[in-house]
């Protein structure tokens, strides 16, 4: 094991995220019909990128629940859409910060190194939970996969916003969380406007991937349907795009 894959060991924090796993699985199995399809299409050893659409500040958990091997998280470093009752979740769980409107290398670094140990990292492509219809991905997630040469396994949630209203209304939403079975791998030749071309199709694979396995109505730029994708018009507008984090 070399130094970087020391600094970045995969897996880590075993007992406390075995701890929160059971109570992450307690806590869903109360309050939602928790409903998890495609389990078998995670291969037991093999280096992976997970990505999943963004809708829910809980997204992350759930991808914790459906994911049965050892996963670390690439995420931003500010959680503007989360409630603070639940901020402390990542922290303790922990993961490795994105500063959006940076390079974030420290956790390209890390990313590689995960991979490498043949381990698993969760990554939202569309960076944010502003929308509850499918977005165009940021560069980030294809430029990982093409540099590490992963697959990519890609996932679909389904119920997870109406998760607290329903609460309210004292009743359990049904929650669908569905993986699909592992693509790629990718890469990319070439620099300048030809490669951000070719990253920017890789993200596209990416979303179709991800779009199969939601509700038509979820699927927005990604539908095959023109007036959903007309509909979403304007969620693809990146919140964050002027800031600069750490």
């Amino acid at each position: 094991m070399n130094d970087r894959e020391r600094m970045f060991r995969y897996p880590r924090r075993r007992f406390i995220r075995g701890l929160l796993r059971r109570m992450i699985k307690t806590v869903f199995t109360t309050i939602a019909e928790m409903n998890v399809v495609g389990v078998e299409n995670v291969p037991s050893e093999e280096p992976l990128l997970v990505v999943a659409n963004h809708f829910s500040f809980i997204d992350p958990v759930a991808m914790i629940h459906a994911t049965p091997r050892p996963l670390e998280f690439l995420g931003g470093f500010h959680m503007p859409n989360a409630p603070s009752f639940v901020t402390w979740l990542p922290k303790v769980y922990g993961y490795y910060p994105v500063y959006r409107g940076t390079g974030s290398r420290g956790a390209l670094k890390a990313a590689a190194a995960i991979l490498k140990q043949g381990g698993l990292l969760g990554i939202f492509p569309e960076a944010g939970s502003w929308a509850q219809v499918l977005r165009p991905a940021r560069p980030g997630t294809a430029y990982l996969a093409a540099q590490t040469g992963v697959r990519i396994l890609p996932m679909g949630f389904d119920g997870l916003t109406e998760v607290f209203p329903a609460l309210s209304k004292q009743r359990r939403a049904e929650v669908l969380l569905r993986i699909g079975k592992p693509f790629g791998p990718f890469a990319v030749e070439g620099r300048g406007r030809e490669r951000r071309r070719q990253l920017d199709e890789i993200g596209n694979q990416i979303m179709s991937r991800i779009a199969e396995l939601l509700p038509p109505e979820r699927r927005g730029f990604f539908s095959d349907d023109p007036a959903i994708r007309e509909a979403a018009r304007g969620t693809e507008i990146y919140p964050w795009d002027a800031e600069m984090e750490g």
